[in-house]
């Protein structure tokens, strides 16, 4: 093999290993690569020609000769992929020494590659999965936590393995979130499927995502409460334990032997994958979650789906379409019975025809009487029209004459003002309406306006929807920031009812207050001290 001995002087290509991807015959030379690596699977670690060659045969793949096989071989040597030995254990005579006899074997640059290969491979190939037993295993793994936070001395194995499968499935689920969100913009776009298969498919589809949803509202708000609960110094504290076990696992650093460093790393990453971990379920002020995110990305995919059947079915009915319109043209282009109606067909298709329609004036109509075959004769036989030098400047141009009279708009102005007045009024009385002097209950209040009924059942649905499981008080602030309103349930609570001039609001009595933000005093009495508005 001594015509392919490197130098050792020189340094080898680092990415040689890649080089049989873009050469003649890179199925081949891939096909050859297959046969090493699952030889090495099998711990066979040398292979001769033959060998491979008789591998080669049972692949599914074309007959190869032995020599091609041989100088492929030989090839992926010299680009760093395979290393060659002696064969001796063959040798009977002098004659078979000096005959070129190898072994061939995997380097480890070689192996590398193949795995790098793999690895793209699979991410090519992968759908990904919105998985909704994901988020019941991350559920179950945060409870485990939370047990093993209130223990005074927790067993240290099982919050390693609590940690791991949290960590693990997390990055299962976002992975395969982010794949099949990628696949289904494809399948949204028509890549790579037929329309027949996107028909068959797009019911089952929207059924997986609206359950998948489903899934992601109830599971992921359990999920975010878990995780409130979770944070502070407890969970840093677990962190740091399973940090320091990690640290005394690894093998010392000879650059930097201080094991605190170490720890403190750790540590980091653990942190790291927490705050990840928390970012993807809750949201922050000014940030929405990625499930969120996800969940509205999700939602949107359905009647982008639709959209697509309905695009497919339009197609399907015989609407014509721009691509249907020239594979029209390109069958009459084919059927045309010689090159002068191919011409009249280009012209007629692509309105080809004079520009002089484009400047009538009335002195051109008068010419046309005057002379009716001018109107239909070639460009270069009849008199020019003239055409404003300002055209070719500006790409636009007026005639001069009487402007356009300028429309007074006062009156349609005067009428927004009077609109936007009386509903500045209307909801100054509705916010004053609801405001509270203090907590009072929903028993208390008197009857609502409309317009009061409608601000009150907002604020309402806001501070119910913001409870938290387990909690019986709530205080958000709504709307533009200037009405704040607590919420807190009552024992034993009563049904009480709140009329409107809209209907009747029954439901189990809370101790409610509305407190408006811009202004710094009560605004009104308590209501039930005051009359209906």
């Amino acid at each position: 093999m001594g015509e392919f001995e490197r130098d050792a002087s020189v340094p080898p290509d680092r990415f040689g290993v890649f080089a049989h991807l873009t050469t003649e015959g890179a199925d081949t030379y891939r096909r050859i690569m297959d046969v090493f690596v699952t030889a090495k699977e099998r711990f066979q670690v040398h292979l001769r020609p033959e060998d491979v060659s008789s591998d080669l045969m049972f692949d599914g793949g074309p007959a190869i000769e032995p020599d091609e096989v041989v100088t492929k071989l030989e090839s992926l040597e010299r680009w760093g992929n395979l290393r060659s030995d002696p064969d001796t254990s063959r040798v009977t005579a002098v004659e078979d020494f000096y005959r070129k006899k190898l072994l061939f074997q995997l380097t480890q640059p070689g192996e590398a590659a193949e795995r790098a290969l793999a690895a793209y491979d699979e991410a090519l190939g992968r759908r990904g999965a919105l998985q909704a037993v994901a988020l019941s295993d991350i559920e179950l793994g945060l409870r485990e936590l939370m047990v093993l936070a209130d223990a005074p001395d927790p067993d240290l194995g099982k919050l390693r393995n609590t940690l791991n499968g949290l960590s693990s499935r997390f990055s299962d689920l976002a992975e395969n979130a982010s794949a099949f969100m990628s696949s289904l913009q494809r399948s949204i776009d028509l890549q790579g499927a037929s329309e027949d298969a996107f028909i068959a498919y797009k019911d089952k589809l929207i059924d997986y995502i609206n359950r998948f949803i489903g899934d992601l509202v109830t599971v992921g708000v359990s999920i975010a409460s878990l995780i409130r609960d979770a944070e502070g110094e407890r969970i840093d504290h677990l962190l740091g334990l399973v940090a320091s076990e990690e640290a005394a696992d690894e093998a010392p650093d000879p650059d930097d032997p201080d094991a605190a460093v170490a720890r403190k790393q750790a540590h980091e990453r653990w942190r790291n994958r927490w705050f990840g971990l928390r970012s993807w379920f809750v949201s922050t002020e000014g940030r929405d979650s990625q499930a969120k995110l996800l969940r509205t990305r999700a939602l949107a995919a359905i009647p982008a789906l639709l959209d697509v059947v309905r695009e497919v079915n339009d197609r399907r009915s015989g609407r014509s379409d721009r691509s249907t319109d020239f594979l029209t043209l390109a069958r009459w282009f084919a059927l045309a019975p010689d090159d002068a109606g191919r011409h009249r067909l280009w012209h007629t298709a692509f309105g080809l025809g004079s520009a002089r329609h484009l400047s009538v004036d009335p002195a051109t109509l008068q010419r046309w009487e005057t002379d009716p075959t001018n109107a239909g004769a070639a460009w270069s036989e009849p008199e020019p029209v003239n055409v404003s030098p300002q055209l070719r400047r500006t790409g636009s141009y007026e005639r001069r004459g009487k402007p356009h009279n300028v429309t007074d708009r006062r009156e349609y102005k005067a009428i927004l003002a009077a609109h936007a007045a009386t509903e500045a009024e209307q909801t100054a009385r509705a916010r004053d309406a609801v405001v509270t002097d203090g907590p009072v209950h929903l028993s208390e209040f008197a009857e609502l306006d409309t317009h009061a009924f409608g601000l009150f059942l907002t604020l309402l649905g806001d501070a119910l929807a913001a409870r938290r499981p387990g909690h019986d008080t709530s205080d958000v602030t709504v709307g533009d920031g200037s009405l704040r309103i607590r919420l807190r349930a009552v024992p034993s609570p009563s049904v009480v009812e709140i009329r409107s001039e809209r209907g009747v609001l029954r439901g189990p009595d809370q101790v409610v207050e509305i407190i408006d933000t811009a202004i710094d005093q009560p605004r009104r009495a308590a209501p039930g001290q005051r009359a209906a508005v």
